[in-house]
């Protein structure tokens, strides 16, 4: 920790938060150091909102009050990330002007601070972990790699340690010699012998793996030749993704700026210098430096710029958005809005929000009472949908439509919304034996939402767009978003972004009252009035079973539409269990009048496909 004299206000905050630790900076109004220290690490997918607000509020200035503050953190991609670190802040330093980023952004604004001249530049930053990301003059931006140890981080601290692992048993295998790089990792692991690397590898983590890679350093220095070849594979790696970052924001040899971040590349200057080299073999206009300061400088320059900015125009004053990976190679960016839930209006509160007067004293009814009033309320759902059937007819015709071309049915939802559709979904390929990829679920903050609450992840109306970019959605295709107030971002990322891709549109709500502008408004918006839970804003209530009737209509309907039932049998399931295969046997016997022996004989005969075996009994008696 330090501190200067004589401060002059404003004061500055800025904080830059990585996967291995948070620094925070209090600057004066003449770019002066007030306070610093360093707090353990952040990222910001790794963190719910109460371990956010505690790792700031373990980082305040004592005696201080900052005039702005700026936050970059690892993990902060979004819109939505940076909304929920505004949030944390807000409740540490309230009333605070308050920007938040990624940690990459931070950095280069750091360079910028630092004189840097106004040329697209790249940072190219090796630590635990390791990615690049670039920026233009004009604000275009793109982020290369950062995709986590197991996915990415070539070139990193991690990558190094993992590598020289895996080297030293393999050559020990080969060669029947410990290397001198496997000693140097014995000794500093405290470990006696190669074996005892099994288990410690199998619980270490990500930290201490890359702390490793110094002794890959040291080795190579004695002239170890596995840990020479480490290296250089690692220095390839970093200048082919700068250069590929570069690549993705100007034109191949234009002038670009390549500024060296992280500890590794930092503080190892014979690495540096030899992950340079390559770069400018590859990249011959560039020019490459270090970065001269840390990368929390960044964050005092938004803080200064936030300060600055009138109070009616802060929320223009935030980082450039890092364009999005295209889907599938295609050179595409999504589309940024405003998203229709941006300008969509209610023109009452959502009946889903709305108390309900009957069960104001929930907490005090007779249990009995409690029950029979549950009951009585679900028990006019299928009245209040007959109203829509029209539509649900509608509905069911363009899903029946998209299967018979080839096209594909998709739910778009937040918890328990999403949860519905991945439900149907899935009882899909048993039920009609479809292929897993013909009726698909999306829920809003991926596989973990299934079965548990992710933080935020419903706010975030790019990753709804994403999400249905890499599903490849396109003009054969129907998806409905499902969204109990109709205002879930998530949804409406989803929907606009299979609209601009011609796909068949549908909002399933429970909120009449909403009103879509003309241009952003859905082929068809199912929106039927359930009223008020019986708990308050409990949309898994009311809501859901409402939905899950409707969900099972469309996907029923059109498969019978399409000839997976004959009457009201599911000539198409796929018995993969003795329950399934006995109901498979008594279907065959009631379409043919077969006995169950030759009905099981049939369907052995032709792989358990119900289908088939009814055409084979068919032909055999005609």
């Amino acid at each position: 920790m330090t501190s200067k004299a004589a401060p002059i206000a404003p004061f500055f905050l800025g904080l830059e938060a990585g996967g291995t630790r948070t620094t925070v900076l209090l600057a004066d109004g003449n770019g002066t150091e007030v306070w610093s220290a360093e707090g353990g690490p952040a990222n910001l997918r790794l963190l719910n909102d109460a371990q956010l607000v505690r790792h700031l509020r373990s980082l305040k200035p004592p005696g201080f009050r900052p005039d702005a503050l700026a936050i970059g953190m690892a993990g902060a991609r979004t819109p939505a990330d940076w909304e929920r670190i505004r949030r944390a802040a807000a409740r540490v330093w309230p009333n605070i002007p308050c920007v938040a980023t990624n940690d990459l952004e931070t950095a280069l604004l750091a360079d910028d601070e630092a004189g840097a001249k106004p040329l697209p530049r790249v940072l190219v930053l090796s630590g635990t972990g390791s990615c690049c990301f670039g920026r233009t003059p004009e604000g275009k931006t793109f982020k290369f790699g950062g995709w986590g140890h197991i996915l990415g981080d070539k070139g990193s601290g991690y990558e190094i340690g993992m590598r020289a692992l895996k080297a030293c048993v393999y050559y020990y295998d080969r060669d029947g010699e410990w290397s001198l790089l496997g000693r140097r990792i014995l000794q500093t692991l405290q470990l006696n012998e190669p074996n005892d690397l099994i288990g410690w590898a199998q619980s270490a983590g990500k930290t201490e793996i890359a702390a490793l890679a110094v002794e890959v350093f040291a080795a190579a220095a004695q002239r170890d030749e596995i840990a020479r070849d480490i290296l250089e594979g690692a220095a390839h790696s970093l200048a082919k993704d700068a250069a590929g970052c570069a690549a993705r924001l100007v034109k191949k040899g234009a002038g670009v700026q390549f500024i060296f971040a992280g500890s590794v590349l930092l503080k190892q200057p014979k690495f540096a210098a030899r992950v340079r080299e390559k770069l400018l073999n590859i990249w011959p206009r560039a020019s490459v430096n270090s970065l001269a300061r840390s990368g929390v400088w960044g964050a005092i320059a938004l803080a200064r710029q936030a300060h600055a900015t009138p109070a009616s125009n802060r929320a223009t004053v935030r980082p450039t958005r890092a364009t999005a990976r295209p889907p599938f190679g295609s050179g595409r960016t999504l589309r940024r809005a405003p998203y229709p839930f941006e300008t969509a209006q209610s023109l009452a509160l959502s009946p889903t929000e709305q108390r309900n007067p009957k069960s104001v004293n929930l907490d005090k009814l007779p249990l009995r009472d409690a029950v029979t009033l549950m009951l009585a309320e679900d028990a006019q759902i299928p009245q209040i949908l007959q109203a829509e059937r029209d539509k649900i007819e509608w509905a069911v015709a363009r899903i029946t439509r998209a299967f018979q071309r080839g096209g594909r049915l998709f739910y778009v939802g937040a918890g328990t919304s999403g949860r519905l559709g991945i439900l149907d979904a899935s009882e899909c390929p048993p039920t009609f034996r479809t292929p897993p990829d013909m009726v698909q679920g999306i829920i809003a903050g991926g596989q973990r939402a299934i079965w548990s609450a992710v933080e935020g992840a419903e706010d975030e109306a790019d990753a709804g767009a994403r999400a249905v970019a890499f599903r490849d959605v396109n003009g054969k295709d129907v998806l409905v978003g499902i969204a109990a107030s109709g205002r879930t971002p998530f949804v409406w990322g989803a929907l606009a972004e299979a609209r601009r891709r011609r796909a068949t549109t549908i909002l399933l709500c429970f909120n009449p009252s909403l009103e879509i502008a003309r241009e952003h408004r859905p082929d068809l918006v199912i929106a039927p009035n359930l009223g008020p839970e019986i708990l308050t804003g409990s949309t898994r209530l009311k809501a859901g079973t409402a939905t899950k009737l409707i969900l099972n209509i469309f996907t029923t309907l059109a498969m019978v539409r399409i000839g997976k039932v004959i009457g009201n049998l599911m000539v198409d399931l796929n018995p993969n269990n003795s329950k399934l295969r006995d109901r498979a046997v008594r279907i065959l016997q009631q379409l043919t009048g077969a006995d169950a022996g030759r009905a099981r004989d049939a369907l052995e005969r032709n792989g358990w496909v119900v289908k088939k075996a009814h055409h084979q009994l068919l032909r055999q008696r005609s």
